[in-house]
């Protein structure tokens, strides 16, 4: 396998959201990864408030089409893609509507529905491995962003384990101090619809019938990560103990003008 493709998982990314701390690394991040030889490709959500006409998304037939069943029920998957400039670095959006507006909105749909966020993140994240598989495209590195993209680790280790796409893939989860803008916890079925997908109960015993907050979603992707990285100076300081704790590759914050140095760094120790 090629070891030189990251894929990024991201919450938000500028210029597509406004400038948040996650939107900011999902921008300059991966363009400085690229600029040090690595192949990238990122993908988010296709919120309602994104103008696709300013942006330049346009739909790709080719990928769209496919339907997730989540909790019994179907929902189409539309693929956009937009170049960023100067870079020209792509990048994909999931889009349903379902979870994500048609129109365009100034809040976003996490903040303004999240009693649909459990599902959300179960579609956002299915949707970006399938895209990936459909792309034939084997990263050697994941690294996730963002609460939305916290279920990426175990649909990894549980479900795709032994997709030739994945099979060999080192994921890596970052800590923000974003707990905030998950904005209420997910629904207590969620380790039901994750049964349902086919992970198997027992990797979902601490979540079972009840309703999972950050810290909970949290320590969820790093039980099942290959190495955490505190971005966030702020982050939870319980969080960064649990991190710490795992016994997995760690690294601490790092300061700006620094982190895009080390964290290429930290993917080559996992590879």
């Amino acid at each position: 396998m090629d070891t030189s493709k990251v894929l990024f998982i991201s919450q938000e990314i500028e210029p597509y959201l406004p400038q948040s701390e996650i939107a900011t690394v999902g921008h300059e991040l991966p363009q400085g990864i690229q600029e040090k030889g690595f192949e990238v490709r990122s993908f988010m959500p296709k919120y309602g408030s994104i103008n696709e006409r300013r942006n330049q998304l346009h739909e790709v037939i080719r990928l769209s089409g496919m339907n997730l069943i989540i909790d019994d029920t179907d929902h189409p998957l539309i693929i956009k893609v937009a170049t960023m400039l100067p870079s020209r670095m792509q990048v994909y959006f999931i889009y349903n509507e379902d979870y994500f507006q048609h129109n365009l909105v100034k809040e976003l749909e996490t903040a303004s529905s999240p009693e649909d966020n459990d599902e959300r993140s179960i579609f956002f994240v299915r949707g970006t491995l399938e895209t990936v598989k459909k792309l034939r495209w084997a990263p050697s590195i994941i690294h996730c962003h963002g609460w939305i993209a916290a279920l990426t680790p175990i649909y990894i280790k549980h479900i795709y384990n032994e997709d030739p796409v994945f099979r060999n893939t080192k994921i890596v989860f970052s800590l923000y101090n974003d707990s905030d803008t998950l904005g209420s916890p997910f629904d207590k079925r969620l380790a039901e619809k994750m049964v349902m997908d086919g992970i198997p109960e027992e990797y979902l015993k601490e979540i079972a019938g009840k309703e999972v907050d950050y810290l909970a979603l949290m320590r969820l992707a790093i039980d099942h990560c290959d190495g955490i990285i505190q971005h966030s100076k702020d982050a939870l300081p319980s969080l960064v103990e649990y991190a710490q704790k795992s016994g997995k590759p760690f690294l601490p914050y790092e300061e700006r003008e620094n982190y895009i140095d080390a964290y290429a760094e930290f993917y080559k120790s996992l590879l």
